[in-house]
């Protein structure tokens, strides 16, 4: 799987209908949770057919798209299953028990609910969340790879905007001829990694250079009242710096 990221544009009604999607997912996922806790002897399958009981009986649920209530009770159902592997392999400490879910930041279709452009630049979103039409913007060109391939759609709120993740299933293979020759790498803190060569990289530091900014961030996060508009302002712009220093680091 390719996965492609680009950045998403649009009015604020249709940012509002993404939030709403989310929680809508956020809701399912943790429904799921709890029907299985009392359902222990339940499975997948049992958890996607709940997802029909969810929409019959919550409105908003049903306006979300189908398949994406599936991929939300999927992610339920990871949580479980990654918790037995845990305990058939006896891991020691926590095992891992799944637990609600309470920052929910992405909602996930699959191969509906969704309408890419001819052209590649802009998506629209069809199920009954009133998301619509939202033009996107990237660096990787979605024109070398057909729609079908597209097995997956993801709206990922982070704190600089809205982004659609792309996951593509494609073969890659990658011919190159070996050189015969041998290179170690020795991969340190005050370097980056130095090679057999005596070619040394230094190391970028980019979260200790941005320690200041975050620490001031920080504190005027503190100051503001918890709950007043202020705080949500000083917490955004300090998402942004966390969010800039993770993309220095490859990370994001």
């Amino acid at each position: 799987m390719l996965v492609f990221e680009f950045k998403t544009y649009g009015k604020s009604s249709q940012f509002i209908a993404v939030a709403e999607a989310i929680r809508t997912a956020q809701f399912v996922r943790n429904s799921c949770w709890r029907y299985w806790v009392d359902n222990p002897k339940k499975n997948k399958y049992d958890l996607n057919k709940y997802c029909a009981v969810l929409a019959a009986t919550f409105p908003f649920t049903d306006e979300l798209n189908s398949q994406a209530r599936q991929a939300s009770a999927e992610r339920a159902w990871s949580a479980i299953s990654r918790f037995y592997e845990n305990c058939k392999k006896n891991i020691p400490g926590k095992k891992g028990y799944p637990k609600f879910q309470k920052d929910c930041r992405s909602v996930e279709y699959k191969s509906t609910g969704w309408k890419l452009a001819d052209d590649r630049k802009s998506i629209t979103f069809t199920d009954k969340k009133g998301i619509g039409k939202l033009k996107i913007k990237g660096t990787r060109d979605l024109h070398f790879y057909q729609v079908s391939q597209i097995k997956r759609v993801r709206l990922v709120k982070r704190a600089d905007g809205v982004y659609v993740q792309f996951c593509i299933n494609v073969d890659r293979k990658e011919n190159t001829a070996p050189t015969g020759n041998t290179i170690s790498l020795d991969v340190g803190l005050k370097e980056y990694y130095t090679d057999s060569n005596g070619v040394t990289v230094e190391n970028p530091r980019f979260l200790r250079k941005g320690e200041r900014v975050l620490k001031r961030s920080h504190r005027r996060v503190s100051k503001k009242v918890k709950g007043s508009k202020n705080r949500g302002k000083a917490r955004q712009i300090l998402g942004k710096h966390y969010l800039k220093s993770a993309r220095r680091s490859g990370m994001k």
